[in-house]
């Protein structure tokens, strides 16, 4: 793949390294050139100096062939001003925009744009370390129909197979984290002291699902 960044600080920096671990090409823009320094001297990408939102600048970073774009600079406005332009002018089909405002965030998820509401993200896992208690949203589609909730399980669950637990449910299993990974549950997949379960829900079975699951396993 070849991907277009478009801010070139801590978050955009360490995106690109990880694109190009990845073995894909990347292209990174940032109105100022210092910020580039950021940049390993053995990264082999493309920086480009300039406005992330103008075309020309957009075009000599490859954006006419890109794959992919993310835009996370510091402002609200420019991310979410390129990442329409990327998407609606160049066809870009994958493109995700930081946003600082939840509220813009919610409205641009409603438009087709996948967002990462920064600072709410942030808190939301500050909690979630904090205090445990209850069910977290995680992710939510554009629609606001399906989200995935971090669903805290009884400890009498440890043991039992996964499946037995989305029965009771009613619901899936998204991923675990498991040891500090995330993983992708499988059909034999047995539950494990210690693991984080993310469910898919709607709204109108989120409750049912944290009660059940909170719940010892119902009797056999």
């Amino acid at each position: 793949m070849h991907v277009v960044i478009m801010g070139c600080g801590r978050v955009g920096s360490t995106l690109a390294h990880s694109l190009e671990a990845r073995g894909h090409s990347v292209s990174i823009i940032d109105q100022d050139a210092d910020a580039f320094r950021r940049l390993s001297p053995d990264f082999a990408g493309t920086t480009v100096t300039g406005v992330g939102f103008d075309r020309e600048v957009l075009v000599q970073a490859g954006i006419e062939r890109a794959d992919a774009f993310a835009a996370v600079s510091s402002g609200d406005n420019s991310n979410i001003i390129s990442a329409r332009l990327a998407r609606e002018t160049f066809g870009v089909q994958r493109v995700v925009a930081r946003i600082y405002d939840q509220r813009r965030a919610e409205v641009y998820e409603r438009l087709g744009i996948p967002t990462v509401a920064t600072v709410r993200w942030t808190a939301d896992r500050i909690v979630r370390h904090l205090v445990p208690e209850g069910a977290t949203e995680l992710y939510r589609d554009p629609t606001s129909t399906v989200a995935i909730i971090e669903t805290p399980v009884n400890p009498a669950w440890i043991g039992h197979p996964l499946h037995a637990l989305e029965e009771a449910t009613g619901t899936r299993t998204a991923f675990l984290m498991r040891f500090g990974l995330g993983t992708l549950t499988t059909a034999s997949t047995v539950l494990q002291d210690g693991d984080q379960v993310f469910m898919l829900v709607t709204d109108d079975i989120a409750e049912t699902v944290t009660k059940i699951a909170a719940a010892p396993p119902a009797a056999a």
